[in-house]
């Protein structure tokens, strides 16, 4: 065990992940971190609100973690959290990067996200988007803007949590290319040019068939300027 700016670190080896790759899967127990303040949409923290707990990654999610690797992905494993009122992060991981066909994608304003949806929205990330990106606008994927991930709050107009409030979902609100440009939810899905349209239609049509829960500008006024991805929920596209 190395200690390096206060974060204890533990090297996990996942033989037959190591086989195929020949890497080792570095897993950060970070005590004290634990995705609060160092993430751009982690919760206040309130005394007796939340708790954190050693790393010590069950089988489920310690091969959800192998998997992760496999793609190729950048993360940092994170302790549980229980905030209150119906609102924790479990088995959850921090995404810093992805991994497209040709090179990494960056990600942006990411908090908190269950380790099963980071798997998804990788293999979303490279398959669904990054190939679209090239075969309809002809320049590859660099990075996904997204406006966070956990947020501890109800669905909009109702008395019910968010699936947000467990950190698992993800609303992605624009696409940046390796030739510069970016395509946003809100500029481009109605005011973009044929190609622009077409292609967040085909990243949104992608997304619903790796996420049960997809939510885009013709669902509501509220999802006018991004796209709503979680795990939960059974093919609802809209």
């Amino acid at each position: 065990m190395q200690h390096h700016r206060a974060i204890r670190t533990k090297v996990w080896q996942y033989p037959s992940l190591a086989r195929r790759r020949g890497r080792f899967i570095t897993l950060a127990a970070m005590v004290g971190l634990a995705g609060c303040s160092a993430i751009p949409d982690a919760p206040h923290r309130q005394p007796g609100r939340h708790s954190a707990t050693a790393f010590t990654p069950s089988p489920a999610y310690g091969q959800c973690l192998a998997d992760l690797g496999a793609r190729a992905a950048s993360f940092t494993p994170l302790p549980d959290q229980y905030y209150g009122g119906g609102c924790a992060t479990t088995n959850a991981v921090r995404l810093v990067s992805l991994s497209g066909d040709q090179s990494s994608l960056a990600l942006t304003n990411l908090g908190p996200v269950t380790c099963p949806l980071a798997n998804s929205f990788a293999g979303w990330a490279r398959f669904g988007v990054d190939r679209a990106a090239r075969a309809v606008l002809g320049s590859a994927l660099v990075k996904i803007e997204t406006m966070g991930s956990y947020n501890c709050r109800n669905v909009a107009g109702t008395d019910h949590r968010s699936a947000h409030a467990t950190g698992s979902a993800i609303d992605v609100s624009g696409f940046v290319l390796a030739d510069g440009r970016r395509i946003t939810v809100l500029g481009h899905w109605s005011a973009g040019t044929p190609e622009e349209r077409q292609f967040l239609r085909i990243v949104q049509q992608s997304a619903c068939k790796r996420f049960g829960t997809v939510l885009g500008p013709e669902y509501n006024p509220a999802h006018h300027n991004h796209f709503h991805v979680e795990l939960s929920g059974t093919a609802f596209c809209h």
